[in-house]
């Protein structure tokens, strides 16, 4: 990955989704990578649903990005089982 770029979110698709509306909605844009799907794709399942969806910022964006997905966080009610992935 280009060092223009930083890694915000490891999570599952599902919550990752939401995570990046929420940049969406405060005007941070972001890419996906879905190691899980690309592996799918592939011809084999690798990894696990848990945290199979990386969200990437840009570096001019990544202190705000951050700001924004630690309130999320401490705000949300954890899930089942859920790991700590702030």
């Amino acid at each position: 990955m280009s060092e223009e770029i930083q890694l915000v979110y490891t999570g599952s698709r599902a919550e990752g989704l939401w995570v990046q509306e929420i940049l969406k909605e405060n005007g941070i844009g972001s890419i996906l990578k879905d190691t899980l799907a690309s592996s799918v794709k592939g011809g084999w399942a690798d990894g696990s649903p848990a945290d199979a969806l990386l969200i990437y910022v840009e570096n001019n964006n990544l202190e705000k990005a951050k700001s924004i997905l630690k309130e999320y966080f401490a705000k949300r009610k954890p899930l089942k089982n859920d790991n700590d992935k702030s």
